[in-house]
């Protein structure tokens, strides 16, 4: 004979947990199982409790506030009723009085996170901004307290971006209203370049948190690497609402003028940030590039050298006075760079700085010695944080020359958008391609913008790649997509790089170098597009972009041997596009363009089908914005001098020379 135990407790326990758990995808299923345990159990506080909140989420707010103001004064110090008071009070717009019960709720519970986040919210309804942003950061310390979240940060700190990605979208599986695990990975989508996840992720963080700043900053620069200016400003302007003095919000919103052309005004707020905190270096320093772009040289030295005498950090400003070509640093100079140069430990970025900067002062006083050590020392410690892999570029390379073949551009000949706006200058960095924009900048039909990043986004976005390791589906996407399809894509890139041009002219430029990269995506949207390939010799081209420390990207400059292989790989990729594209890319060799300027800007005219104008001749009279390296240098005539620079580094070139190899064959060295 057997007999069935039954526990009435743990019955209950198990009615009440399963009708907390429709509440959010079937709360009126929720409300009937409250009901049928009420029935049983009748005044019983939790089923009450659920009642209450399942008639809220259902909007039946009148019936959710006769269950739960009672239960209120029956339980004066439950925190979890008082939320659910004010939940329901919120909802029915009755926001000074959701306010008070909220305010109830976190004096009775300090650490429930949530609480704070409605509350933050609801001040923010009634216009008390600064309580706001008070209550959404303690909401924001409560969540960060986690310490997965604290593992993941310095996972993504220390540069381990797969176990980061990974362990944050674990993470938000199992608290997906997390804020700041929201913004973590939308930090590590961006760092991989998907701007289009990251801002969907902070986009539903702001909902959630809308007073959350960090989140909002944020965004604003996931919006400014995607181009998407305008948005960028209008969330600067959401940040500098709520605190008008916070010099770090005007900052951001100085930046984004800058990149969106706007240089007048950026530089009134970094006028005014420095009357208002005199004792920020990095508004100075930032200051000093805006100067630097507008062509206002000696104003842009004094600015970096108040930045250098505010900072404990100084590299990265003492490589902007270097990266202004132009300038020679003192005795002084030379020796604090130095003091600061450590041997081991130091902050890489600062060191790296520091380093390049050396390598030049050094370069401009003929010790090519210590030039070369300085020079190999700063990449060699960008090298560490920024690796690269050669056979990557190699393959990328074999799948573009498979897809876009001649058979390929032959099914699709006359589809994408007709608009002739847009001149590409592609090629390597440090080839010339900022001398080419600004002479065709000098023509009267002809904007400069800056190296837009609108193709290498469309390609991202073909690609479909959402994790770092994960395979792309460009090139080879673009044998599915149909005519109308080709011809969106070629009218969506005009859209977004409208957004830098800020005059009449019918023509603009677009001189991301990478771009040479995408010259079958480029022809397949825009077949009457302009392509200009700025081309220099191996040598003296490789060797520039080794010098150069880049903001960003360019990873391939940080080794004489990787630098080789990308320039063999970049000729063995226009080689293919001139052969299934003849006569569709215009080359300008910057050697010739330095010994027969005159005839070379003429043929670059013919292909672009301009007039020939003087102005592009006296290109370096034309008052205009440049933002990449040879912004000094293109205000000025040709300078023949720099050809062969790269022959005072000879002793130290042969891993390039091997690097190199048949390259250079066609292009030998005399």
């Amino acid at each position: 004979m057997s007999s069935t135990n039954t526990d009435p407790q743990g019955d209950l326990k198990t009615a009440l947990n399963h009708a907390a758990s429709l509440l959010q995808h079937s709360p009126a299923l929720a409300e009937q199982q409250a009901r049928e345990i009420l029935k049983v159990i009748p005044d019983l506080d939790p089923a009450n409790h659920i009642l209450g909140a399942a008639l809220r989420v259902q909007g039946k707010l009148p019936d959710a506030l006769e269950i739960i103001k009672p239960l209120k004064d029956k339980l004066p110090f439950s925190a979890p009723i008082w939320l659910e008071y004010g939940l329901v009070l919120a909802a029915a717009g009755k926001t000074a009085d959701a306010i008070k019960a909220l305010r109830q709720t976190v004096s009775l519970d300090p650490e429930h996170a949530e609480s704070w986040r409605v509350l933050a919210e609801q001040l923010s309804l009634a216009g008390d901004g600064p309580a706001a942003v008070k209550a959404t950061d303690k909401y924001i310390s409560l969540l960060s307290r986690n310490r997965e979240l604290a593992t993941i940060s310095d996972l993504f700190r220390q540069g381990k971006i797969p176990e980061a990605e990974k362990r944050a979208r674990d993470f938000l599986k199992q608290q997906p209203a997390n804020v700041v695990a929201m913004r973590l990975l939308a930090e590590i989508g961006a760092k991989l370049g998907q701007f289009e996840d990251a801002r969907a992720l902070l986009e539903r963080s702001l909902e959630l948190a809308p007073q959350y700043h960090h989140a909002r900053t944020s965004y604003v620069m996931a919006l400014y690497r995607s181009q998407k200016l305008r948005e960028a400003l209008e969330q600067t302007e959401i940040l500098l609402k709520d605190d008008p003095d916070n010099t770090r919000f005007m900052s951001l919103k100085a930046m984004v003028l800058v990149q969106k052309g706007d240089h007048d005004e950026a530089l009134k707020i970094y006028e005014e940030i420095a009357e208002k905190r005199p004792d920020q270096p990095q508004s100075y320093l930032y200051y000093g590039h805006t100067l630097k772009t507008v062509g206002r040289l000696d104003d842009s030295v004094s600015a970096y050298r108040k930045s250098i005498e505010l900072s404990d950090k100084a590299g990265e400003i003492y490589w902007s006075l270097a990266n202004l070509k132009t300038f020679k640093f003192s005795d002084e100079d030379i020796e604090d760079m130095i003091s600061r140069v450590t041997s081991e430990g130091g902050d890489p970025e600062d060191q790296a700085h520091l380093a390049f900067a050396l390598g030049k002062a050094f370069e401009d006083r003929k010790d090519y010695e210590n030039a070369f050590k300085y020079y190999k020392r700063g990449n060699g410690i960008r090298r560490l944080g920024h690796p690269y892999d050669a056979k990557i570029n190699i393959y990328d390379t074999v799948r573009q020359i498979k897809c876009f073949d001649r058979e390929y551009f032959a099914a699709r000949q006359g589809w994408g958008s007709p608009a002739p706006d847009p001149i590409f200058i592609v090629g390597l960095p440090r080839a010339g391609s900022t001398l080419l924009e600004q002479i065709l900048a000098s023509h009267s039909q002809v904007e400069g913008t800056t190296e837009l990043v609108d193709i290498i986004a469309l390609s991202r976005k073909l690609g479909g790649k959402k994790r770092i390791k994960s395979a792309s589906d460009y090139p080879e996407i673009m044998r599915e997509h149909d005519e109308e399809t080709f011809r969106e894509m070629g009218e969506s890139y005009l859209e977004t790089s409208s957004i830098q041009r800020n005059t009449e002219a019918p023509c603009f430029i677009d001189k991301m170098p990478n771009n040479f990269q995408h010259i079958g995506l480029i022809h397949s949207i825009l077949p009457n597009a302009k392509i200009i390939d700025a081309r220099r010799h191996p040598m003296g081209g490789c060797f520039a972009g080794f010098k150069q420390l880049f903001a960003r990207g360019q990873t391939f400059t940080y080794d004489l041997q990787d630098i080789g292989y990308y320039y063999r790989d970049y000729v063995k990729l226009m080689d293919h596009w001139d052969e299934v594209l003849p006569g569709r890319i215009h080359r300008v060799q910057y050697e010739e363009m330095v010994a027969d300027t005159e005839n070379q800007i003429r043929a670059l005219l013919d292909y672009c089908g301009l007039e020939f104008e003087d102005s592009c001749l006296k290109f370096y009279e034309t008052d205009r914005a440049v933002r990449t390296p040879s912004a000094e240098q293109v205000r000025q005539p040709i300078y023949k001098g720099g050809l062969e620079q790269w022959r005072n580094f000879e002793p130290w070139l042969d891993p390039l020379k091997d690097a190199l190899g048949p390259v250079l064959d066609r292009y030998p060295i005399d």
